[in-house]
C-alpha cells in the first residue's frame, strides 16, 4: 500500500463535481460531494472515459461522459451491474489539505 499524497487544497475541489488528479502516476478521479470527498480511478470500465467529467445526480451517481455507464461515487459500484465497479482509494483532510492513498 501506498502513502498518502498531496493532491490539493479543499477549495481547490468544487463542491458536486469531479476533478483529475494524479497519484503514483495512476489517474484518479477525486469527488467532492459536500464537505465529503472520494476517490475513484478515473477510467471507466467500458471504454477508458474520463469519469471525473462526468455529471453527478442527486444521488452521488457519476456518469460517464462518453457511454454512459453509471458509477455511485461513494462504493465505486457501477450502478447497471453492481458486481463490478471502479477501484475506490482512500482519502485525507488534514486542515485544508487534501490527500489520496492508493489501494490497490
Amino acid at each position: 500500500m501506498t502513502d498518502f499524497v498531496l493532491v490539493g487544497q479543499i477549495n481547490d475541489f468544487t463542491p458536486g463535481q469531479g476533478k483529475m488528479v494524479t497519484v503514483d502516476g495512476r489517474h484518479v478521479a477525486l469527488f467532492r460531494l459536500g464537505n465529503e470527498f472520494f476517490a475513484l480511478d478515473n477510467l471507466c470500465l467500458h471504454r477508458g472515459g474520463p469519469i471525473c467529467e462526468g455529471p453527478i445526480d442527486h444521488k452521488g451517481v457519476v456518469t460517464c461522459p462518453w457511454h454512459g455507464w453509471s458509477y455511485e461515487i461513494r462504493t465505486g459500484t457501477m450502478v447497471q451491474d453492481p458486481r463490478v465497479g471502479l477501484s475506490r482509494h482512500e482519502v485525507k483532510i488534514e486542515g485544508s489539505a487534501v490527500a489520496v492513498r492508493l489501494t490497490d
